[in-house]
């Protein structure tokens, strides 16, 4: 099983997902509530959105690399990341989180995306997918 397989999540309760109501959530329009098989299906797609968000400095996909801790998708249609970086220093982490959101953002029945940012557990190598490892050629 993949390292990333163990940390994605679909909720089936409201009660667990993001607890702010932010302005994007407020004006999604969209009153219907996503069911378990809709939640799931939403999860894919985010994750494959995620999967097109790439480290600037390595040639992987953030999700292959390990940097995405969860996804969790709510009957509500919010979307909760926990994501970290390589390193605290990552020139990237000012516009990577952000380039998360949007894209989590643009997958239709998502209706607010909150990114949270990280730093335990600390990322290391060991948390990249075998394609991922295979892909640099560390074997």
């Amino acid at each position: 099983m993949e390292a990333n397989e163990l940390k994605t999540v679909a909720s089936s309760g409201a009660a667990a997902g993001p607890a702010e109501a932010t302005a994007e959530s407020a004006g999604a329009g969209s009153t219907k509530r996503l069911d378990g098989l809709e939640q799931v299906a939403v999860h894919d797609k985010v994750i494959e959105a995620l999967r097109t968000c790439y480290d600037p400095e390595i040639p992987v996909n953030i999700y292959e690399l390990g940097l995405v801790y969860e996804v969790r998708v709510e009957p509500t249609g919010e979307v909760g990341i926990k994501m970290t970086l390589t390193s605290p220093n990552c020139p990237v982490a000012g516009s990577l989180p952000v380039e998360v959101k949007e894209k989590a953002q643009a997958v239709p029945h998502v209706t607010a995306v909150k990114v949270d940012l990280v730093w335990e557990p600390m990322w290391d190598p060991s948390k990249m997918t075998e394609a991922a490892r295979l892909q640099l050629g560390l074997f």
